[in-house]
């Protein structure tokens, strides 16, 4: 019993310590861009144009708020109790991996969908029919099915998709879809949603997240996970300085992976966190066309 509450303690001390410190940097990132004056952030790997940092902050705090006040039944998600530490541990390193290698490797294709592939892919699936096969797989506890569970993430996903591409902090329109044929574009924007929309989700938030969560708890987690998803994208939209570039991230993606990480977190559900993700990459193409 000693030992049991020795290692709760210690997990809640873990824990408090991830949050705090992401949180910091997510907070030291933005107050440095603000005393230098730029507070501009690049939105695409595309180009390097870049809109403020608020830009990104607005919709993914508003979307936190509403996910937090939208009312749950009393039965919510619960967790098993043992703690999947080998298989979280995979996972981070596998993240970590994946961010240091795409960003020596430059970013461009085909190194960008190789690495994804292999690490966000490949390992987990890997690992995962290995401890399957050895019966000692971690499973989460099975959400309670419930029709306002289903559906209640329409109200704070909805809002996110309004503040970001019809009010004054609105993401700017991309010229993509004028520049290729429109066979192009729709083979384009589904390979892209099959590589970063589904399969970052399903790594970020289902699989690694999860396991952290069980780990550390709820806050901890989503703020790791937001961290890790944030910096790969270095390796895609960094300029070479990397304290710039990862600070860029964390303002950018990092605020995004809270709202991402919270919605998973509550719901319990893919189509949410798959739609945002989703949103961020196609809509501003999409509605270049109207």
């Amino acid at each position: 019993m000693r030992n049991k509450i020795l290692s709760v303690a210690h997990t809640r001390t873990a824990g408090m310590v991830v949050l705090v410190l992401g949180l910091l940097l997510i907070a030291g990132s933005a107050a440095w861009f603000a005393l230098t004056g730029d507070t501009g952030v690049r939105y695409s790997a595309d180009h390097d144009r870049t809109i403020p940092m608020w830009f990104r902050w607005i919709p993914a705090l508003v979307g936190v708020a509403l996910v937090r006040l939208v009312p749950l039944p009393a039965a919510g998600t619960g967790w098993t109790e043992s703690r999947p530490r080998l298989e979280a541990g995979v996972l981070l390193a596998s993240a970590a991996l994946f961010a240091v290698t795409l960003r020596l490797a430059g970013g461009g294709e085909p190194a960008h969908t190789i690495l994804k592939a292999l690490l966000l892919l490949g390992v987990p699936a890997t690992m995962f029919w290995i401890l399957r096969r050895r019966g000692t797989a971690w499973r989460p506890a099975a959400a309670e099915p419930n029709i306002w569970r289903r559906w209640a993430p329409a109200i704070p996903v909805a809002a996110w998709i309004v503040l970001s591409y019809a009010s004054p902090w609105a993401m700017p329109p991309s010229e993509l879809a004028t520049t290729v044929a429109p066979t192009t574009l729709i083979l384009a924007l589904i390979a892209g949603f099959l590589a970063n929309s589904l399969l970052e989700e399903v790594f970020y938030r289902r699989w690694l997240q999860s396991r952290w969560e069980a780990v550390l708890g709820r806050w901890p987690a989503i703020v790791l996970a937001s961290l890790l998803w944030a910096c790969w994208h270095v390796g895609v939209q960094g300029t070479g300085d990397l304290p710039v570039d990862l600070a860029s991230t964390f303002v950018n993606q990092g605020v995004l992976g809270l709202f991402l990480g919270y919605l998973w977190s509550r719901y319990r559900l893919m189509w949410p966190i798959v739609t945002v993700h989703g949103a961020v990459n196609a809509l501003p193409v999409l509605l270049s066309l109207l």
